[in-house]
């Protein structure tokens, strides 16, 4: 009988997959299909969900580089601080936590305030 794995394995095999954008193998392989994502964005519900967030950020954070400050867990629980470098934007308080229950992300919460260089805000707002 092969049993799930730990809450550090899913967690970091996501972070990995996170970095290098193969979001649809991150879907299959660490996403319950009844995950459920809470954002500062919205709610976000089921893979189809998950994927959505993932194209709001890839659409806010173009071309992203990240770097992971913090990695934390606990039981069935993880932490994730973060900051990202991206075309005129840059995220410094990025910060997600996770509920990882047999196997598979249930749960996760994301913040992050996307901050907009000066010559992408002129651009954006028209000034």
């Amino acid at each position: 009988m092969m049993t799930a794995r730990t809450t550090k394995e899913v967690f970091e095999d996501h972070l990995q997959l996170a970095l290098t954008n193969e979001w649809h193998s991150d879907l299959e392989r660490n996403f319950s299909s009844h995950c459920v994502l809470l954002t500062g964005f919205g709610v976000f519900q089921g893979l189809e969900g998950v994927m959505d967030a993932a194209n709001l950020l890839m659409k806010q954070l173009p071309n992203a580089r990240y770097i992971y400050r913090t990695r934390l867990w606990h039981d069935e629980m993880a932490f994730l601080e973060w900051e990202a470098v991206a075309d005129g934007v840059r995220v410094e308080d990025g910060a997600d936590s996770y509920l990882i229950r047999n196997g598979a992300i249930e749960i996760m919460t994301i913040h992050y305030t996307p901050i907009y260089s000066a010559h992408h805000v002129a651009f954006k707002y028209n000034i």
